[in-house]
């Protein structure tokens, strides 16, 4: 029997995972993510500072300088950080066994991963290229919604504002204006945007082809399997960025032109006058009983879902779920099925935690018994997950649980 079987049916299909940190050559940590003071720059000066952490993914960081597995979460197979093996592993030899028929045979993998990115200043306004621009550079679109937990957001940053799109009076002409003047003078293309200030504890869905530049929160975001982006502001905070920013992801033959870097660009998403209404999103429940409570975070779209589970204190949950999900402790300590789990308070980069897991369908199918040993503290789990099924048609809606 492989290890990787073994570990597998030892542990019931849950996967203990280790904590995988990125590294941007732009902006400031905002040191929330728990990490040792001594190590934000820990994967090298030249890399920058590590500001985001990885949950689940078996995607590659698109950084220049970045390793070959950088991005990729691992597996803590015996608690040794020298014998772990890759997450991306346990899926290509496992399968449905671990994620399910449904998107082994529409994606022949796991399609998405989650992060917490954390930045002192809020970031650039960027762009996902829409679909139809990623498939002539080869790349997947990147849906991606925000969550703002209250346990990583001990202080807000420099500016806790998000700005997405452009204002619905803008017109097509007065952004091409900004961006032909992008190696000239500070353009301020946000003066065309629309902000709005960040609200802990809700989230926001930034489908693929509007450009945005989120706030200086601490975010927990749920994405598609990409890290493609372009970078359509030009000064940041004092920070300045180049035409090569600007002009990423675009066909050789077609990056001397503005209006094929405009075309990457959904403007009626931009400017849609309800965008708040269709985008912005408040937690919905989804069942309470004596236990525990579980909620829907990240919902709406058609890729990418969350929720978040509250065990109560001193109380245990056997918890359902239909598809499989990897999973983030961010308040409290318990046992998760086999595993114990906590949240960290401070970690030195290299060390194992207890706080990441994966759960594979037929174990979250079966139920996981989570049980919370605090007598005071509520024990709270992130959970996040692909387009299984019907799971993400709907949310508030499922009340059967023991």
């Amino acid at each position: 029997m492989s290890t990787i079987r073994e570990v597998f049916e030892r542990n019931e299909g849950i996967l203990q995972l280790t904590p995988t940190w990125v590294p941007r050559p732009f902006n400031r940590p905002g040191r929330r993510l728990r990490l040792h003071p001594d190590d934000y720059f820990a994967m090298g000066m030249d890399r920058g500072a590590i500001v985001e952490r990885w949950f689940t993914s078996i995607t590659h960081v698109e950084t220049k300088g970045a390793g070959e597995y950088e991005g990729m979460s691992f597996v803590n197979v015996d608690d040794n950080p020298e014998h772990v093996i890759l997450f991306k592993d346990f899926i290509d030899e496992l399968g449905a066994e671990l994620i399910g028929r449904e998107l082994m045979e529409q994606y022949g993998t796991w399609p998405m991963f989650s992060k917490f990115y954390d930045y002192q200043n809020p970031l650039f306004h960027h762009i996902h290229h829409t679909e139809e621009a990623c498939k002539k550079v080869g790349v997947l679109p990147k849906y991606e919604h925000y969550f703002f937990p209250s346990q990583y957001n001990n202080h807000l940053g420099a500016m806790p504002v998000s700005y997405f799109g452009f204002d619905p009076s803008v017109t097509k002409e007065e952004v091409m204006e900004r961006l032909e003047n992008y190696s000239t003078c500070d353009t301020r293309i946000t003066e065309l945007s629309r902000a709005f200030r960040i609200e802990l504890d809700t989230g926001w869905y930034t489908p693929a082809g509007v450009v945005h530049a989120p706030g200086s929160l601490c975010t927990y975001e749920p994405q598609w399997n990409s890290d493609a982006m372009a970078i359509w502001e030009n000064v940041v905070n004092g920070e300045v960025f180049h035409d090569d920013d600007l002009r990423a992801y675009i066909p050789e033959d077609e990056k001397a032109d503005l209006k094929n870097i405009f075309k990457t660009a959904d403007w009626e998403l931009n400017t849609a006058v309800d965008y708040r209404e269709r985008f912005f999103h408040r937690p919905q429940n989804e069942f309470e009983n004596e236990n525990c409570s579980q909620d829907w975070i990240v919902y709406g779209n058609d890729y990418v879902g969350a929720k978040e589970l509250t065990v109560y204190p001193g109380k245990t949950a056997i918890v359902t779920d239909p598809c499989a999900y990897g999973c983030l402790v961010i308040q409290g300590h318990g046992k998760l099925g086999n595993y114990d789990c906590e949240s960290p308070t401070l970690i030195h980069y290299g060390e194992l935690t207890a706080d990441e897991f994966f759960v594979s369908k037929d174990a979250a199918a079966k139920g996981v018994t989570i049980t919370n040993t605090s007598k005071y503290e509520p024990l709270v789990i992130l959970k996040h997950f692909g387009p299984d099924g019907k799971i993400l048609q709907g949310c508030g809606t499922r009340k059967m649980n023991k």
